[in-house]
Order: structure tokens, then C-alpha cells, then sequence
């Protein structure tokens, strides 16, 4: 019998069809909408959220001839999902993406409390996070806490309408709140962040083992499914997207080519020591964790790219890119270009987008490079913050389908780059998430093992990766340059960033 595996993204919602093998007969795809009322926000209608859910999964489940053995389902993370009593949402999600709390964070900075919390949990908190959301919430949107029960994640929220259950899985609830030890909600870090009044809003945590629900008869008439049919609900997305390529052991890396530029290493333990950079997110029942770099720019950035250099696809981004030399001529491009800043490996809500050394001598080829040169530096940026000692990285998401980024990726980072034959990794981390949880895998190694297949690997330029090496610091340097600008133009009158703009 067929698998659906569902995989909800900020901007894409995709059902896979898998067989008992793991190999993809048939996906289905509906894109869904970011609200941005303001500028630095980013929100989504989360009943339209569920019914594109709904929608692939309906048209997915006709190429599922032979039965439906379970769904299993992993969403993007972070971000708030409120819901009251009933269940129903008291107003649009406001996702990891947003930037309206950016004040909230400062305020936790300048008061020594990011610091602390980071040398607690391993997790340095950004403007998308529940914590910091509900602090906004508690000063500009009082009514809509009073009328809310329930902080969710996305994938809770799903939970909610698959099950009817109430619950968070211990990937979502590792940031901001949980100790990773015990993998427990920490009295002591709501305290530090002055929300001991939330605990009422937190969610059961379910983890490895408790991950399963039945499918209640509501989301069965909607889907067209039995009611009782095993519901798996799999860690967030840059973790089942870690597990569906294959990184699941300590010391392997991986990175996210997607809306987030997630760079990840699998850990056997925390690691708060060194500089306050990125998240620490449960991944199995081993006690392994993963050090994660979710970025705020990812591939919006090469959507951007391709627009403003009049192209029709990211293909040819990168065939044009190949034409310039490395280096670009000497442009180099710091590729932050969310409207909420960036939050790993380092933590500005006012970091923008910057080109150095451009001049008329620089052709369309050459601003091409530069993009995808910088897109692939911020990867070994992530992986030095890491410390990670590996020879390889493995790649995935939308991005993978490039060639020429990946080789890039392979030369900037000086690592041996390798690709599965997934088309969607996420939706293989839920799948091999629920074998594991329904007891037909003992583990997800052992599972990944199996299922996982590679097809593509690239290995570094020598003389290359030795240019990329000596170019990384002063990518560093133009980076520290930039950050008085930054900040300077947020203050100015003209700004309209979230933290600091007339219009926040």
C-alpha cells in the first residue's frame, strides 16, 4: 500500500505518493500566499493553509491505487499559530519569516537575555519565534491573546486538523522554550523572557514514539480518506528534510537550498559555547540533535535575481553566472535580502542586501555570479559558526535542481557536494518518520540507510576552493563594513524596515 506524505511549506504545499520501496509515483503541488500588511511582516490564512492541504492531498490519493497505508506530515516551523477553545484560528499565523517583533529582540540583546538564553538551550532567539511574537502580541494585540488558547506551530496546527488533538512535536517546541536535555518546557527560560503568563498558551510536546494520531471523521469527509487511518506527525521541515536526504548520524551536514538557506549538523549533545548563532533542535530518540542555520534569504533571493536581470527561469540564472569568472570580476554580493533582516549565522534585523565594488565594468554575467557566490558563502559561513568537521555536505530543496549552484557550493565550501534522487526530501524525512514511528524501522538511520539514494555528487576545484578560501575573510569584513550602513538607513526618515521605519 501507498504512503502520503505531505510536506507544508511557506509558499508551496506538496503531498507525495510513495510506494513501499520510498520511490515517488506521484506529487502534488498548490501553491499558497504570504500576506505582508506591513512592511517586515509576513502572515498566512491558516484555514487556507489547511485547504490547500486538503486540495494536494485529494488529488495525490487518486494515484495511490493500491490503498493508503498512513499520512505522514512535516510543515515549516517556527512562527505563531494561535487557535482558541474550539480550535479556530484568532487571526492569520504570523510566520518565522516575520520581523514586527524585531524591537522585542533588541531589547533582550541590549539586556544581556539572548545571551543567557542561548548558553541555556543552544538556540539564539530572532524576531520569528513564538516567544518573541507573543512579547509583541502582549503589548500591541492584548484582545487577541485574551481570545486565544493555544500557541501553535504550523505542524500543530495540522495535527489539530487531521487528529482533532492538540499537541507540538518536540522539533517545533525545542525554540524557544524547551531545556535540551530533558527535552521538557523550562520554567526558568519563560521566566527569563518575562513570559511566565504564556505557560497557559503551550501545547503537549510530542516526541519520538508519541508522534502517531488517527485520522478523525471531520478531516476523513474532507479528504476522502477512512477515518482511523494512521496520522504521523513528523518534526518540522529543515528536520525531516535533514532525515529524507540522509543526515542523520553525528558530524553529517547538510544544507536546505529553499526558503531559508538552512545549513544543519547533526550533534550528539548541545553546544552553547562560542558566539550566540542559530537553533538546537531535537532530532531522534537517541538524544541527537541538530545545529541549525535557518536563514532568512534563500532562494527568494535568486527569484529576485532572475527577475530584476530580465530571465524567465533560476536555470538560466546560473547558465549566464558560468560566464563570469570566479570572483566576479571583484563584486561581491551579501545576499540579505529579507525585509526582516537575517538571523543565521549572525542576528541584525536591519541587514540588507549589498553589492561592493560594483562599476561600470560589471556585465549581467557578473551580477549573476556574485549572487550565487554570495548565496554559497553564507553556506560556509554557517558551517564554520558550526564547527563542524566533515568532508561532505549533502544538498537538497528547490535549489538542488541547479548544476552550476551546486558546483559552486562544492568549490566555495572546499567539501564534496552530493544530491538524493528525491524530488521531494522533505516528504522522504516524513516518510521515513513514520516507518520508524509505526515500528517497521528500528531507527532513522537504519532507515535512511534503506530508503535514501543518491545521484549526483560534485567535488571541489582545488585552485578554486583556494580562491574562495582566501576570499572568505573579506566577505566577513565587507559584512561588519555594511552593518553601520544598515543601521544608518533604518534610522533615516526614508526607512521602512520593521524595527525601525515610519511605517512599522
Amino acid at each position: 500500500m501507498s504512503v502520503l506524505a505531505v510536506d507544508v511549506g511557506t509558499s508551496m504545499i506538496k503531498t507525495v505518493v510513495l510506494d513501499d520501496e520510498g520511490n515517488e509515483v506521484a506529487v502534488a503541488r498548490q501553491a499558497t500566499s504570504v500576506q505582508r500588511p506591513r512592511p517586515g511582516w509576513a502572515e498566512q490564512d491558516m484555514t487556507a493553509v489547511w485547504e490547500a492541504v486538503v486540495t494536494t492531498i485529494r488529488s495525490a490519493r487518486r494515484h495511490a491505487t493500491d490503498g493508503v497505508r498512513f499520512i505522514a506530515f512535516t510543515a515549516q516551523g517556527d512562527g505563531c499559530w494561535l487557535v482558541d477553545a474550539k480550535g479556530d484560528p484568532t487571526g492569520p499565523a504570523v510566520l518565522w519569516s516575520d520581523g514586527r517583533a524585531a524591537p522585542v529582540v533588541e531589547g533582550w540583546r541590549a539586556s544581556g537575555v539572548l545571551e543567557e538564553a542561548f548558553r541555556r538551550t543552544g538556540s539564539l532567539t530572532f524576531p520569528g519565534l513564538p516567544n518573541a511574537i507573543l512579547a509583541w502580541l502582549a503589548e500591541h494585540d492584548p484582545d487577541r491573546l485574551a481570545r486565544s488558547s493555544t500557541s501553535l506551530y504550523c505542524g500543530g496546527w495540522l495535527f489539530l486538523r487531521f487528529t482533532g488533538l492538540t499537541a507540538v512535536d518536540e522539533s517545533d517546541a525545542s525554540a524557544p522554550f524547551l531545556d535540551p536535555g530533558t527535552l521538557r518546557y523550562s520554567p526558568e527560560i519563560r521566566e527569563l523572557f518575562g513570559l511566565e503568563w504564556a505557560e497557559r498558551l503551550l501545547p503537549p510536546v510530542r516526541g519520538n514514539g508519541h508522534r502517531v494520531g488517527e485520522l478523525a471523521g471531520r478531516a476523513a469527509a474532507e479528504l476522502g480518506l477512512p477515518v482511523g487511518l494512521p496520522v504521523v506527525m513528523a518534526p518540522y521541515d529543515v528536520v525531516s528534510t535533514a532525515v529524507g536526504v540522509g543526515a542523520t548520524t553525528p558530524g553529517q551536514a547538510c544544507t536546505i537550498l529553499g526558503t531559508t538557506l538552512c545549513t544543519e549538523v547533526v550533534r550528539e549533545g548541545p553546544d552553547t559555547t562560542g558566539e550566540p548563532s542559530g537553533l538546537t533542535i531535537a532530532l531522534d530518540s537517541r538524544g541527537h540533535l541538530l545545529r541549525a542555520f535557518p536563514t532568512l534569504a534563500g532562494t527568494e533571493v535568486i527569484t529576485w535575481a532572475v527577475r530584476t536581470l530580465g530571465l524567465s527561469t533560476p536555470a538560466e540564472l546560473g547558465e549566464l553566472a558560468v560566464q563570469s569568472p570566479p570572483g566576479a570580476r571583484g563584486l561581491v554580493f551579501l545576499p540579505y535580502l529579507s525585509p526582516a533582516g537575517e538571523r543565521a549565522p549572525f542576528l541584525d534585523p536591519y541587514a540588507r542586501g549589498t553589492f561592493w565594488g560594483l562599476s561600470l565594468d560589471h556585465r549581467p554575467c557578473d551580477i549573476a555570479r556574485a549572487v550565487l557566490e554570495g548565496l554559497s558563502t553564507v553556506i560556509r559561513d554557517c558551517l564554520a559558526a558550526s564547527g563542524a568537521v566533515t568532508g561532505e555536505l549533502r544538498l537538497c530543496g528547490g535549489g538542488a535542481a541547479s548544476d552550476a549552484w551546486c558546483r559552486l557550493i562544492a568549490d566555495v565550501t572546499g567539501l564534496r557536494t552530493v544530491r538524493s534522487t528525491d524530488s521531494e526530501v522533505g516528504a522522504k524525512g516524513a516518510f521515513l518518520t513514520g516507518l520508524v514511528s509505526l515500528g517497521e524501522e528500528p531507527d532513522l538511520t537504519t532507515a535512511a540507510r534503506r530508503y535514501v539514494r543518491i545521484r549526483a555528487a560534485d567535488e571541489p576545484d582545488a585552485e578554486r576552493s583556494a580562491f574562495y578560501a582566501s576570499r572568505f575573510d573579506t566577505f566577513l569584513a565587507l559584512r561588519d563594513l555594511s552593518g553601520k550602513g544598515w543601521k544608518l538607513l533604518a534610522d533615516s526618515p526614508a526607512g521602512t524596515t520593521s524595527s525601525g521605519g515610519p511605517h512599522a
